[in-house]
This record gives C-alpha cells, structure tokens and sequence, in this order.
C-alpha cells in the first residue's frame, strides 16, 4: 500500500502540479542520478522542477525562507504532531540531517496548522535538531497541494524538486545514503 500511496504522489507531482503552480521544468536528471534514487527505493522526477519559495516563523522564534537555503540540498518535509507516519519516520530523518549537515544538506520540517507549543513539545520529545517551519495558516502546504502526511520534497542545490515522497519510510538506510551521498557531489 505505501508504494501505491508514494506513486500516487508522484504522478500526481509529475502530471498536475508542474501544470498548475509549479514553474520552470529544468534540466533532465541525469540517468546515473536516477538509478542511484531507484536503488534506494525513491522515484525521481522526469525533470527537475522549480517550486514555489516561501518565508515561514520557525518554531522557538526567527524566520526562515527557502530562497535562504540555495545552495544547499534541501529536505522539505511537511508533517503534523499527530500523524502516526510523521512520528515513525522523524528519528530515521534526524540520523540523516546529523550525518550530512556539514555536506550541505539541510531539513526543513514544515508543520502545518499547529500551535508552536505543541510542535515545539514534539521536536523535544524526539530530540529533533532541524528547523521546524510553522505553516499556521496551511498557506505554504496550500500552495504545494499537499494532501497526506507525511509528504516530502528533495531539492537538490538549485532549489529545483528532483523527488517527491507521500508517506513514511526510512530515512536512514544504507541505499537513501547512497542517493544522498550522490546528490550531494553533485
């Protein structure tokens, strides 16, 4: 069912959303690129795809903006304290942002419509290190047409989208560091 619900996602990135509110499909994904992402059991993109930037409070104060992260590889994930799925794949994301931080790679967990004292108790809870982005008004997951949690983006340094996730897996294994490790000397 998860393979279903992750290919799901991404014909419907694919096929729709490039159409509608994401612009300027880019250069193809190199084939290479692409077998290292199928070994790990991610699907790419046909093209690398802008998306839209946005500015958001980060939970325990500050702002942040996605335009401030070019240059990095960037893990955008959209996520809720109570979804089940989230919790599940939270700690596996964390052991992944520890171990390539200092390469470039940045995670952005954009929580939508929670109150900061919730997700702030959360990320404590999960002894979770990456920026928590606060969505209050859904306007950001709105814009992405995001519409199952979890929901993950990976940008590559350009800020284009090279893959999309609908669900929960782990982040952690050897073959997504391998895809990561590819991603990030590229």
């Amino acid at each position: 069912m998860k393979k279903n619900m992750v290919a799901a996602g991404i014909l419907l990135f694919a096929f729709i959303v490039p159409g509608g509110i994401f612009a300027e499909a880019g250069k193809a994904i190199s084939p290479a690129m692409a077998e290292t992402f199928a070994r790990a059991g991610l699907s790419v993109l046909k093209e690398r795809t802008r998306v839209p930037g946005f500015g958001a409070p980060l939970s325990g104060g500050g702002n942040i903006s996605l335009k401030g992260l070019e240059g990095k590889v960037v893990f955008l994930n959209f996520w809720a304290t109570w979804c089940g799925p989230c919790r599940q794949e939270m700690p596996s994301m964390e052991n992944l942002y520890r171990r390539y931080r200092s390469r470039g790679l940045e995670i952005l967990a954009v929580n939508v419509q929670e109150n900061e004292k919730d997700v702030a108790a959360f990320m404590k809870r999960y002894k979770l290190s990456f920026p928590a982005a606060m969505d209050k008004s859904g306007e950001i997951s709105g814009e992405y047409g995001i519409y199952a949690f979890p929901t993950s983006l990976i940008l590559d340094r350009d800020g284009a989208a090279l893959a999309l996730v609908v669900g929960s897996i782990r982040w952690d294994t050897p073959e997504i560091n391998a895809a990561f490790e590819a991603l990030l000397a590229d």
